[in-house]
């Protein structure tokens, strides 16, 4: 019996906070933003793009390079093993291997390098994003600014999300 009125109570007074919180809500001033446009369209995610090709262009040429030869080496034994010995075949796979070997490792390494520097990059402009949507937010008086994603639905005049980019943009 005492934990029925426990439940009875303790579901009053979480329909109660509920409640309240729907009241509050009702006054809040919200908006929303949707990160991913803000991310497409503002020109620091270009140019940040072109920075890390040209950080990492010459290690991608090596790869590229790298490739091309493992499939030359690769066609050449295709092409001129009828005519080769087992131990030129032997030499030239164990080449093909070490190859390839270096391929995996330069790629890995060269993938590990770029994902973190991104990673680095984006958060310097995440940060700006963020402080661009402080300010609007302070500004416009919003009680809180929630990412699109999150929303099923919202009033097109509650996204400030064009807003964002013209200030990001401009920084």
């Amino acid at each position: 019996m005492k934990k029925l009125f426990k439940s009875i109570a303790l579901a009053t007074v979480a329909s109660g906070a509920l409640l309240s919180s729907a009241a509050m809500s009702a006054e809040q001033k919200i908006a929303v933003v949707n990160f991913q446009e803000v991310m497409g369209k503002i020109p620091q995610t270009a140019a940040i793009r072109q920075k890390l090709e040209a950080e990492f262009k010459d290690q991608q040429a090596e790869l590229a390079q790298l490739e091309k030869d493992i499939k030359y080496y690769q066609e050449k034994k295709t092409r001129d093993s009828s005519l080769m010995n087992e131990k030129q075949i032997e030499e030239l796979d164990k080449k093909i291997a070490d190859m390839y070997q270096s391929y995996q490792t330069k790629g890995k390494a060269l993938q590990q390098q770029a994902g973190t520097r991104q990673n680095e990059e984006t958060n310097k402009i995440i940060a700006l994003v963020r402080q661009a949507i402080d300010s609007i937010a302070a500004k416009g008086k919003y009680d809180l600014v929630i990412e699109q994603k999150a929303v099923v639905f919202s009033k097109p005049d509650a996204s400030i999300t064009d807003q964002v980019v013209e200030k990001v943009s401009k920084l």
